[in-house]
Order: C-alpha cells, then sequence, then structure tokens
C-alpha cells in the first residue's frame, strides 16, 4: 500500500512539473505568410508604411509597399506594426531561474581567468523567464556568464527551442572580460575610509590580464605538449572570429582598457557600460570601438553626474557617432522584458523614434556580429519578427498580436500570461 501511494505522489509530482513547462516550441515553417496593411520598421532607422511583407522557409522573401505581390496565408496587419524581434546582450537568461536556489544558478563558475567555460552549455532553454521575453518582441539574446576578470565565453540564441543546440545562433561569439577598476569603495568593515579610494593594485591587475594574453597568444604560435583549455579558448581573439567584450565605466579605464588590449593583440573590442564614454567619443570613434551602453532607468553613480545622465547616455554616444546598442547588465533577468521600453525612454530624451529602435534590433545585431542574418527585416534575413498593436517602444502599444522565430509561429502564452488572465478573471468577477 505504501508503495502505491509513493508511485502516486511522484506522478502527481511530475503532473504538476509537466503542467509549470515552457510552451512547446513552434513547428517549422511550412507555407509561406504576407502580411498586409502594417508600418514596418525596418531596424536600420527607416520605415515602410502601409507595407507588405511576405517570408517562406524561414525567411524573408519580399518588402515593400502595398502593391508587393502576396503568398500564402494572409495576416492583415492594418493599422498594425511590424518590427524585427529585439535582440537583449549580455544577459545571463536561461543561466538562473531563481537567485535564491543555488541548483539554478549557473552563471558563475570558481575561477578569475575563465575564459574556456562557455555559457552555451548551461543555457537552460526551457526557463520560464526565457519564455517570459516573447510577449514583448524580445526574441533573441546573448547569453553571457558572469563574475571573475574574465568570466568566459557568450553564445547568442533564439528564445524558441528544446534546447541549447536548437536555440544557437551564434555560438562562443565573444570573451568577457571586467577590467579593473583604478578606484574602490574603502572597506569600513576592514577599518578602511568609507567613499572610494584609489586601488593600490590597478597596475599589476592590468599586468595580470596582459601576462595571460600574451601566453595565450604565444600558446596559439607553438606546438604545446600539453593542452591549456584557458590558453586555446583565447584563441579567437587574436585571428578575429571572437570578439572581446570589455567593462569599464571611467575614463582612464576605457581608455587603458582599449590601448592595453590591442597593443596585446585583441583584434574586435567592444565596451560594456562606459557610463563616461560620451566624455571619450574622439577616442573610441579613432579606435572603431562600438558600445553597449547601459539601461536608462537608474540613477546617476556619482553626485556631481547630472540627474538625467543613464536617460540621456545612450543619445549622447549616438550623436556622437558611435555604434551603440542598449543592454540592461545588472538589471534583474526578469526585467529583460523591459528592453524595448529602455529605448523608448531615449527617444523621450530626443532621440528619434526610428534611431532608438536601431538600438535594440539593427545596431545591436552588427554589434553582436549576426547583422547578416538578424537586426532588420531585409530579403533574404530570418523572418524573426513580430507584429504589435502600436508601437512597440511604449508599453500602452506594445500589445504583440504575432512573433515569429525563424518563421515559426510563436505562442505568446507564459507563465506570467496565464497568472494575469487567472487573476483579472477573479478581479473581474468580483470575487
Amino acid at each position: 500500500m505504501k508503495k502505491r501511494i509513493h508511485i502516486l505522489f511522484i506522478l502527481v509530482l511530475l503532473l504538476g512539473v509537466n503542467t509549470q513547462a515552457q510552451q512547446t516550441p513552434a513547428s517549422k515553417q511550412t507555407e509561406a505568410i504576407s502580411i498586409t496593411g502594417a508600418t514596418a520598421h525596418i531596424g536600420d532607422g527607416s520605415i515602410i508604411k502601409n507595407a507588405t511583407l511576405v517570408f517562406e522557409n524561414g525567411k524573408i522573401t519580399a518588402i515593400g509597399e502595398a502593391s508587393t505581390p502576396t503568398k500564402g496565408k494572409i495576416i492583415n496587419a492594418n493599422g498594425k506594426h511590424i518590427y524585427p524581434g529585439f535582440i537583449a546582450p549580455n544577459k545571463t537568461l536561461g543561466l538562473i531561474e531563481v537567485n535564491a536556489v543555488r541548483a539554478s544558478n549557473d552563471q558563475d563558475e570558481i575561477g578569475d581567468i575563465i575564459p574556456h567555460v562557455r555559457s552555451i552549455i548551461a543555457y537552460n532553454a526551457e526557463s520560464k523567464v526565457v519564455e517570459s521575453m516573447r510577449p514583448n518582441g524580445v526574441l533573441l539574446g546573448q547569453i553571457t556568464p558572469s563574475g571573475g576578470r574574465i568570466s568566459g565565453t557568450s553564445s547568442i540564441v533564439q528564445f524558441d527551442a528544446w534546447n541549447w543546440e536548437d536555440a544557437s545562433v551564434k555560438v562562443d561569439d565573444g570573451i568577457h572580460l571586467n577590467w579593473p577598476n583604478s578606484f574602490r569603495r574603502g572597506r569600513w568593515w576592514l577599518g578602511e575610509p568609507r567613499g572610494f579610494q584609489p586601488n593600490k593594485n590597478y597596475q599589476s591587475q592590468i599586468e595580470e590580464v596582459v601576462s595571460f594574453m600574451k601566453n595565450s597568444m604565444a600558446y596559439g604560435k607553438t606546438k604545446a605538449k600539453e593542452h591549456n583549455p584557458a590558453y586555446a579558448a583565447m584563441q579567437g581573439l587574436f585571428n578575429g572570429e571572437q570578439k572581446l567584450y570589455v567593462y569599464a565605466d571611467g575614463e582612464k579605464e576605457i581608455i587603458d582598457a582599449v590601448t592595453t588590449l590591442k597593443s596585446a593583440g585583441a583584434k574586435h573590442l567592444v565596451l560594456v557600460g562606459g557610463y563616461h564614454a560620451y566624455k571619450i567619443t574622439d577616442f573610441l570613434k579613432e579606435h572603431n570601438i562600438p558600445v553597449l551602453v547601459g539601461f536608462t532607468h537608474q540613477l546617476p553613480n556619482f553626485n556631481d553626474d547630472d540627474y538625467d545622465l543613464p536617460y540621456k547616455l545612450p543619445k549622447l554616444l549616438v550623436d556622437a557617432g558611435l555604434l551603440v546598442g542598449l543592454q540592461n547588465n545588472g538589471a534583474s533577468n526578469f526585467q529583460t522584458r523591459n528592453l524595448p521600453f529602455y529605448a523608448g525612454q531615449v527617444v523621450g530624451q530626443g532621440l528619434a523614434k526610428e534611431k532608438a529602435l536601431q538600438l535594440i534590433t539593427g545596431n545591436t545585431a552588427k554589434i553582436l556580429g549576426i547583422d547578416a542574418s538578424y537586426g532588420t527585416l531585409a530579403v533574404g534575413k530570418s523572418a524573426t519578427l513580430f507584429i504589435s498593436e502600436g508601437d512597440a517602444l511604449d508599453m500602452r502599444g506594445n500589445q504583440l498580436s504575432h512573433a515569429f522565430i525563424d518563421g515559426r509561429t510563436l505562442s505568446l502564452e507564459t507563465h506570467q500570461t496565464e497568472l494575469w488572465k487567472r487573476y483579472m478573471g477573479k478581479y473581474n468577477s468580483g470575487q
């Protein structure tokens, strides 16, 4: 009898887990789809009013004015808007589900310099957090490890898959380096003065990074008897196959990072954060450094900063002629769904709406190196796009009716939408 009870208990648990699972990934596109009548926001700064967009076998085959011939199933989107799928760079989505549950946390590994740690291996394609991105149009992301000096290697995925192999868009796209700070906060618990203090170890920490990079380059030029996974993982930085994402905010740190790392052999650098990058835009333009700037909904870092600096920083960098993408490192993974509204906030600072859209579409795709297939609406590119009832950069208009990844029709149901329907039903019933 006890054995039967145990078996029944296990079955109930399994049933409960199954009902809480992610929406089943969409099937491969089997017929052509034409979207008519909508305003198409291309993602390169341009729009097409009353557009017709056709895609087949996962690729866009035609896009133009209303006279463009249609094919297959027709979706009437009169008065609505078409957007390329939004891209969320530099996130630990799928690497951590519940912060308080250690077993669900794979965002950081033991070690300070671990470029050979690959985030894609730990990516959970069935994460409820990942699935909650889609109803706001966030359809792709760069899955990035965190912690240490060199955190590891990121990969880019699409957000509708059974597993990480199916999700992969670009595997091992870059390595992430947290540049040392020349100042640090005083550790009051050790008797140090409060506030910012010079980092006496700043130079030695830089030398540690340079030494590791030089050893990695030397390793790649010789036939080592023993395989060194950390050195081997760095080789893509020297031959241009991978990008080095450098996290730095201060003027000195940014200048030191760019000059030092380029001298050490890194071919392609991307600045992540760049809080004071607006002060040295000529330097960044000279070295062709794109910036993944921080999200707008935060307070200034220093007392003497403009009160609205985080809100207008993306515009300052765009106006200076830099290639800029928007990321929200430091915010909760759940808040990644607000990415379009961070871009919308920059519109409130005076940036043209289509340029703000580029911060999370075309520009980000270029920075991540996936612009040949994603980021803009163009013939030959992936049909990763969505239809919104209104302005997708405004939470009042960001109401999706359809979404597609590689032409596959997505479910927009998530754990959050189920809860919303449940409790709205209770509210409307007056109970």
